[in-house]
């Protein structure tokens, strides 16, 4: 099994789209996607995303995330929190290149995130630049959302007209990264 933690934005990009999508495994390394608590506190604790995505707290997803959460030892813990302090203090020591080429400094749920992904192997899934730049920094793997989609897709796990629904809906809404654009005619022909 192969653990892949998504980030908040790739969580809302692809959750209200394909159903279910968290705990299934797929693709011939067993993928497994989750999102961790901390994804949800930050949704709760925002109000643009909680006005933005009011599906987000529907039943069924809700009970989804629930049931896939992820556990951890008070030794798991422990590092996970020692971690994301190296992380961000790395981000805050390197702010400017944190913030050059439309990046954005990763923040500390992303930070936390991303130590998660040391600690426990596993693959975070995010579309945010800086938290690229910020795990190749400490070689920690990480894909875009688009690529997340095109391994779902080669799995059958979803179907071409869910690629096109997913595309049409964050150009609708205004919410399609920059890496998706350039995937779209190269990965999805």
């Amino acid at each position: 099994m192969t653990l892949v933690l998504l980030d908040t934005n790739a969580y809302l990009r692809l959750a209200k789209r394909i159903r279910p999508m968290l705990g299934v495994t797929f693709g011939q390394k067993g993928y497994v996607l989750t999102i961790l608590k901390q994804v949800e506190e930050e949704v709760h604790g925002s109000s643009r995303l909680r006005f933005r995505y009011p599906w987000f707290d529907s039943p069924a997803l809700a009970s989804e995330r629930l049931a896939t959460r992820v556990r951890l030892s008070t030794e798991e813990n422990e590092r996970l929190q020692a971690a994301t302090s190296v992380l961000r203090a790395h981000v805050l020591n390197n702010v400017r290149g944190y913030t050059s080429q439309d990046r954005t400094p990763p923040s500390p749920t992303d930070c936390f995130i991303l130590a998660f992904g040391q600690i426990r192997p596993a693959i975070v899934v995010t579309d945010d630049l800086g938290m690229h730049l910020l795990a190749r920094d400490f070689t920690i793997p990480v894909w875009h959302g688009h690529e997340l989609l095109k391994k779902m897709l080669s799995a059958k796990l979803i179907e071409s007209a869910q690629v096109c629904e997913i595309y049409e809906a964050l150009e609708n809404n205004n919410d399609l990264p920059k890496s998706w654009r350039l995937a779209k005619h190269v990965s999805f022909k």
